[in-house]
């Protein structure tokens, strides 16, 4: 079986160290590294890596990944520097609960906030996106941005909205972005099943 997460963010970890020539990465979490193997996938941001490296950091732990160029070039990664914030999950095990949908680790395209709308409930944000990708996006269907389950507002043909409440803003990097700043995107893997299927009935 394929390495599955939830697109709940259980830590927001910070970048320690980065060299993209080599695709090194250096992580600190609050996550104990003793209960997690080397080989284990985490999803950083969106993108599933493999722990090469752990020990303890401070009061807390680090987390080694090397990213391949392919992954640098297609993700949010060719902007990351020392200190930003990257939102973590643990790969799901048999058992555990399910909180948002079915999330594979894998970037489908690397979108961009186009406006932020605040209000007192909730923010709401519009991501640019091709047209291409418009038959995977539903009104109240599930996406996930930057390794967070959403669930989708509006869709037009080169963006869509999302709401955000104020605890996942305090409680994920999105605490943070700003208009313009990239976005990974992974469109559900279920509406890529349902629409291949259509095209091959067609």
């Amino acid at each position: 079986m394929n390495i599955l997460f939830t697109g709940i963010i259980t830590d927001v970890g910070e970048i320690e160290s980065i060299n993209l020539d080599n695709g090194k990465i250096k992580i600190s979490s609050i996550f104990n590294h003793e209960d997690i193997d080397l080989g284990a996938s985490i999803c950083c941001s969106g993108i599933c890596l493999t722990v090469v490296e752990k020990n303890k950091f401070n009061d807390n732990s680090y987390f080694c990944f090397e990213v391949s160029q392919e992954t640098i070039s297609r993700s949010s990664v060719k902007f990351w520097k020392n200190h930003t914030k990257i939102n973590l999950e643990k790969s799901l095990k048999f058992g555990d609960e399910v909180g948002g949908h079915l999330v594979t680790g894998h970037v489908d395209y690397l979108g961009e906030i186009d406006s932020i709308i605040k209000s007192k409930n909730s923010n709401v944000f519009k991501i640019k996106y091709p047209n291409k990708y418009k038959k995977f996006v539903a009104s109240k269907g599930s996406i996930c941005l930057d390794g967070i389950s959403l669930t989708i507002n509006d869709v037009f043909d080169d963006f869509f909205s999302v709401n955000i409440i104020p605890h996942t803003e305090e409680n994920t990097s999105w605490s943070s972005v700003s208009k313009g700043d990239s976005v990974n995107i992974e469109f559900d893997v279920l509406a890529r099943y349902v629409s291949r299927q259509l095209e091959e009935r067609l």
